[in-house]
């Protein structure tokens, strides 16, 4: 599965960097675990994402995490890291930020 579509590709890139309203347009996740990523920005030249990241260790944070990277990550019985393909925002990433907090995770 391609973690990064065009269309979903232009939404990040045309995000206002650094803003707390921007909406986590791309949803990624572990399948065989509880890690969880909600992205808000891409850079393109540095294929690099910023997003809320939920490692699956209590402590959700906003912060940079690369393409290459996540395509890199290999799971138990060949599985990859996914791409919620029905996932809509409800809520900007200062939101989900403050809601996983509160919960540990995201939820």
């Amino acid at each position: 599965m391609k973690l990064l579509t065009k269309d979903l590709e232009k939404k990040l890139i045309n995000a206002i960097p650094d803003c707390p309203t921007n909406k986590p347009w791309l949803k990624l996740f572990n399948p065989a675990g509880s890690q969880t990523w909600l992205l808000s920005e891409y850079n393109s030249e540095r294929k690099e994402f910023f997003g809320l990241c939920d490692l699956g260790l209590g402590c959700p944070e906003l912060g940079y995490v690369t393409l290459n990277d996540l395509e890199n990550i290999r799971l138990p019985l060949g599985l990859k890291i996914e791409r919620d393909m029905y996932w809509e925002p409800e809520h900007t990433l200062s939101e989900y930020a403050v809601i996983a907090k509160d919960n540990g995770s995201i939820s």
